[in-house]
């Protein structure tokens, strides 16, 4: 039976419930906020209520593995819960890891987080290309074995990410801009979106345009932190994706979060979300 691509899932997702990812962060301040333990339980309470408020109504979940790594294997037993919940909800899962590195380490990396039967394997992983695009082959050769995908790292808005994605080459060609093109090249010819998406960050203005970067040419998706509530209006999602708006998963964390603990406060703040998301993306 071959599998179908994550890029297509992921389309067919955004088309059903809106192009909305929702962040799935356990750090300290909001499981207090919660009421919840700074432990493996609070962990878990928490992430398995926010999969009990979105699971099914949103196109993606995106557990950050920093926020479990940091309980140890206590937290990575919950994160592979989560994955396994998210699988079981019929939502499709992006492990936040941004995992990055040479050779047979890329290709354990890659095994961990992208292989059909690895319990901390979601649909997709994000990851950095900041030691070359060419050291995760192993990645994107196992992603697309597997029907996965990746996002990887490319325009982000933190003030130090400039120094690195605008730099330009012997070539005079920017490394954002030579980011999105090995992505587009692993994309050519799939539809309605290729699996080896970026991320690009909602309010980072003009960098796309600054650095020469083609967005709409990669033919993937743009996970895009900092839309909506988060900061990014139509406007300024103009001015980042012009004509690859339709291909942004808008990811929101903290503004769908600090509606909890309750369940339907939860979903209610999520709908919000989505439907605002869906507005300045395709409205």
């Amino acid at each position: 039976m071959s599998v179908v691509p994550f890029g297509a899932r992921l389309a067919a997702a955004m088309d059903a419930h809106g192009p909305l990812c929702v962040g799935i962060d356990p750090h300290a301040s909001l499981l207090e906020a919660w009421g919840l333990p700074d432990t493996p339980a609070g962990l878990r309470d928490f992430s398995l209520r926010v999969l009990e408020a979105v699971g099914g109504r949103v196109a993606a979940v995106k557990p950050q593995a920093a926020f479990f790594e940091r309980h140890g294997s206590a937290g990575l037993a919950v994160l592979e819960e989560v994955v396994a919940a998210a699988r079981e909800a019929g939502t499709l899962s992006v492990v936040d890891a941004k995992r990055g590195d040479i050779g047979s380490t890329m290709g354990a990396y890659a095994e961990a987080f992208l292989r059909d039967g690895s319990p901390l394997a979601g649909d997709a992983l994000t990851v950095s290309p900041f030691l070359g695009f060419g050291s995760l082959a192993p990645a994107v050769e196992l992603a697309a074995a597997s029907g996965r995908g990746l996002f990887v790292l490319c325009l982000t808005s933190n003030p130090e990410g400039a120094s690195v994605q605008h730099a330009r080459s012997a070539d005079g060609r920017t490394v954002a801009a030579a980011v999105a093109a090995a992505a587009a090249d692993a994309n050519a010819g799939a539809e309605p979106l290729g699996s080896v998406g970026l991320v690009v960050g909602a309010t980072v203005g003009e960098a796309a345009r600054a650095t020469g970067t083609d967005l709409a040419g990669v033919n993937g998706p743009l996970l895009a932190p900092g839309v909506g509530a988060q900061g990014a209006g139509p406007d300024e999602l103009r001015a980042v994706f012009g004509d690859a708006r339709g291909a942004v998963l808008a990811s929101s964390s903290r503004g769908v979060l600090r509606a909890g603990p309750d369940v339907a406060a939860l979903r209610a703040a999520a709908t919000a979300a989505s439907a605002d998301a869906a507005r300045a993306l395709r409205g």
